[in-house]
């Protein structure tokens, strides 16, 4: 992978990482159209999934302070229910994590089929969640939080949109849009970061380890960070306004391509 590839592909990660079209599908096809296969595909999908992380604490650090704020007074209060109400989110995301690891990894270096299924399963999701009316509710629910995390753990697979699949579903529960978009980028924010940090720890982004320059890796990181920054706080401002199904169109054109190019190429 060049660094002019890395700069593309890291620049795609970040602005589709926030809006609900699937970064990893986006990755995958754009890592199809450059010919890089394999291994190369997971490890640079951990390290543009960090940048995106680090542009998410930049953008709500706010909220991020507050919550640490509150949780170091050592009571059971908003912040701290917030909290662990983000941990409970966690916990089907692990559970895939080291229990099918393995099987994310074939996924990944699978070719577009699957992608292109399920960027179409990801503009019926956007879809339904726009036609759909649930009764509004105050706060986000601990039950919700573990609901959210399910379809959470359920975007691993590339073409399924990680804040799509979260974001429909807190609406479809009856969160309000800024609240669940908020949950949404925040409750992400330990399983990729603790990801980068294992892999790191075991060398799996050195060049011999990972196929990949440590220059493309570097300047990937960096233009998945930048986007990153605009597209969160773009996202927010779109969820708020509730123009979710522009983008149920586009994963419709993005997931027929994806097939295409997987049958006849």
């Amino acid at each position: 992978m060049s660094w002019l590839e890395a700069l593309i592909l890291g620049m795609v990660q970040g602005l589709t990482e926030f809006l609900p079209v699937s970064s990893s599908g986006h990755l995958q096809i754009g890592q199809a159209l450059f010919g890089i296969q394999g291994e190369e595909n997971l490890t640079f999908a951990i390290v543009v999934h960090a940048a995106t992380v680090c542009s998410t604490l930049f953008i709500l650090w706010t909220e991020v302070a507050k919550l640490f704020k509150g949780l170091f007074r050592f009571r059971w209060n908003e912040e701290t229910q917030y909290v662990a109400k983000i941990l409970i989110s966690m916990i089907p995301i692990a559970v895939v994590g080291i229990l099918f690891k393995k099987q994310i990894e074939a996924v990944f270096g699978s070719g577009l089929l699957i992608v292109g299924i399920c960027l179409l399963f990801t503009a019926a999701l956007l879809a339904f969640a726009y036609f759909a009316k649930p009764r509004q509710k105050e706060k986000i629910s601990f039950w919700d939080a573990a609901i959210v995390g399910i379809a959470q753990a359920c975007a691993v697979l590339p073409g399924l949109s990680r804040s799509g699949a979260t974001i429909t579903t807190g609406l479809l529960l009856g969160n309000k849009k800024e609240s669940i978009a908020t949950f949404s980028f925040l409750m992400v924010l330990i399983p990729i970061l603790g990801e980068a940090l294992l892999d790191l720890l075991k060398g799996d982004f050195s060049e011999t380890s990972s196929g990949i320059p440590t220059l493309s890796l570097i300047v990937g990181f960096f233009a998945a960070f930048v986007a990153g920054s605009f597209a969160c706080k773009w996202m927010i401002s779109i969820v708020k306004k509730g123009k979710l199904i522009y983008f149920s169109i586009y994963c419709i054109l993005a997931g027929l391509f994806a097939l295409g190019y997987a049958m006849f190429t």
